[in-house]
């Protein structure tokens, strides 16, 4: 079956970084472009970045635009998301996501708190 299992959140200083990393499985994962969402407390969940299936495009949000970089590694089955110069309201639970045959598939999230 599908999992996604996102690793790497934790506590960081504001101006600091973290890479979260996904790892795949249960299905052809080179074949699927992948997303990074976030949901801060109390928030909806929002889209952060994404990456195509080959990782040649990405798009992001225009929060992180320039602090935020998502790659992908398919000999790896796992995608990433490097974020640099953090900010308070960057804390969220950071889900990875990506759509199969109609279905939506999540990981259970990992936290990132930023605050001093």
């Amino acid at each position: 079956q599908v999992q996604l299992v996102e690793s790497g959140g934790g506590l960081v200083r504001p101006g600091g970084s973290l890479r979260l990393s996904c790892a795949a499985s249960g299905f052809t994962f080179s074949s699927y472009a992948m997303s990074w969402y976030r949901q801060a407390p109390g928030g909806e969940r929002e889209l952060v970045a994404s990456i195509s299936s080959a990782g040649g495009s990405t798009n992001y949000a225009n929060s992180v635009t320039g602090r935020f970089t998502i790659s992908r590694d398919n000999t790896k089955n796992t995608v990433y998301l490097q974020m640099n110069s953090l900010k308070p309201e960057d804390t969220a639970v950071y889900y990875c996501y990506t759509w199969i045959g109609r279905v939506n598939y999540w990981g259970k999230g990992t936290l990132v708190t930023v605050s001093s």
